[in-house]
């Protein structure tokens, strides 16, 4: 049946279903899939979505872990996705029903004091909202407020699973990391993490031409990935000993870039520890325990700080280095799972090592 028989049938017998299944969070370690309402239109600039693709972000295990307690009882997690318009509010002009589009995991206004300095994280009717303080995408549908700023239409004939990553991991990884990081041609590059926002930062820093890019991580399986992502050297932190390795790659200078993508102390410490003078530090890992900055050794060595949440601003150059095949994210996909199986992938994403899991793609065919 194609999708306008469906829609007629709907509109004939009068039978289309107010309700959805969706993976719902109900406190620190506890989700479900259930049935949800069906989102309808609240405001005049909203889109209604029906997912096709969407994945599990290390956000979201974040906030299965308690770190983020603004996410109440009963929230409907995930910030990416691809999908088809299905309706859209009155104020809506760039989008049209059956339209396929890529979800931003920012909501943007497009007006405010924040969205016009291109902080699209800050909006103040919008920023990180999905799956945070309204419902996201890992469910049958979701509704997209300010959908002309939100939403980009997904190029003709586009791998959905490539374009989910564009989301979110790939402007973050690239937003946060390199160009917080300020990644230069000749730079040393260290990203510690080297799961999926830590190779995403791994694949676009290679547009500047660093000398050389170091991937620290725990698990061996993830660093074979960066290593075969372009990674120049690699190094193995499981043993607590990764500072000193480092150190002795560069010659005792230590890293012009470190890039923070685990967002735990260890994690941080390593950066602090493994910057040249003058060297630059962008977290980007999502942090829910207070880590110790050491000024007292890094308060006379020309260091930089940056934080940031990913604002989204480089989407659309994302979108153009993906058609031209400069990038391709789709090599960071593992494991692919029905949306309706969306309980046993997030099993598989929260035992990444075992599984050699990175990102974990939830179709709704």
């Amino acid at each position: 049946m194609t999708k306008s028989q469906a829609l007629m049938e709907r509109v004939e017998t009068g039978t289309q279903k107010t309700t959805m299944k969706a993976l719902v969070f109900h406190g620190p370690g506890r989700r479900a899939w259930e049935d949800k309402p069906r989102p309808t239109i609240k405001d005049a600039t909203d889109a209604i979505v029906r997912i096709k693709t969407s994945t599990i972000c290390g956000t979201d295990l974040h906030i299965l872990k308690g770190d983020l307690p603004a996410v109440t009882d009963g929230r409907v997690l995930g910030h990416e996705g691809v999908g088809v318009v299905e309706n859209v509010g009155k104020a809506v002009s760039n989008f049209h029903s059956g339209d396929e589009v890529v979800i931003s995991c920012v909501t943007a206004c497009g007006k405010c004091e924040f969205c016009r300095k291109g902080m699209y994280s800050h909006c103040k009717d919008g920023g990180w909202i999905l799956g945070y303080l309204i419902d996201g995408t890992q469910a049958e549908y979701v509704r997209i407020p300010h959908a002309d700023t939100s939403l980009y239409a997904l190029p003709p004939g586009a791998d959905a699973e490539a374009y989910t990553m564009l989301s979110d991991i790939l402007p973050t990884g690239f937003e946060c990391g390199v160009l917080n990081g300020q990644v230069k041609p000749g730079d040393t590059v260290a990203i510690v993490g080297a799961g999926p926002i830590g190779l995403a930062a791994l694949l676009t820093a290679q547009l500047y031409s660093p000398a050389e890019i170091v991937a620290i991580d725990l698990d061996a399986n993830r660093l074979d990935v960066a290593r075969s992502f372009g990674a120049t050297s690699v190094v193995d932190s499981s043993d607590g000993k990764a500072i000193e390795r480092v150190m002795a790659l560069t010659g005792g200078k230590g890293v012009d870039v470190a890039i923070e993508a685990v967002g735990v102390p260890a994690s941080f410490d390593i950066c602090q520890s493994i910057l040249a003078p003058g060297g630059r530090l962008a977290n980007v890992g999502v942090h829910g325990k207070p880590v110790e900055l050491h000024l007292e050794k890094l308060w006379d060595r020309n260091i930089t700080l940056t934080t940031r949440l990913v604002d989204t601003i480089t989407t659309p150059m994302l979108f153009k280095l993906v058609q031209s095949g400069r990038l391709a994210p789709q090599k960071l996909v593992t494991h692919r799972f029905a949306l309706a199986d969306v309980m046993k992938a997030y099993d598989t994403f929260g035992d990444a090592a075992k599984q050699h899991a990175l990102k974990v793609v939830l179709k709704n065919d």
